[in-house]
């Protein structure tokens, strides 16, 4: 099983909403609400590259009150 974490930035006062709405979803395994630039960091635990491309485009891409997304794919060394 491979996994990415997400960086997201929300609209203001939406980060609630995009926290909880990320939980509904069965790849992502934990979602933070962080300080700084960013408001949330998610979590996703995938087992094929479709399975995080239909996430990370067809799923968080749409979800309302996202701003803006950066994705860090985990590898092993």
């Amino acid at each position: 099983m491979a996994l990415a974490w997400v960086l997201i930035s929300c609209e203001p006062g939406r980060e609630r909403d995009v926290y909880l709405q990320l939980l509904e979803m069965p790849t992502v395994s934990e979602v933070s609400v962080v300080y700084g630039e960013l408001d949330l960091v998610a979590r996703i635990d995938f087992e094929s590259e479709l399975e995080m491309s239909k996430t990370l485009i067809e799923k968080m891409r749409h979800v309302d009150g996202v701003r803006k997304t950066e994705t860090l794919i985990a590898v092993e060394v």
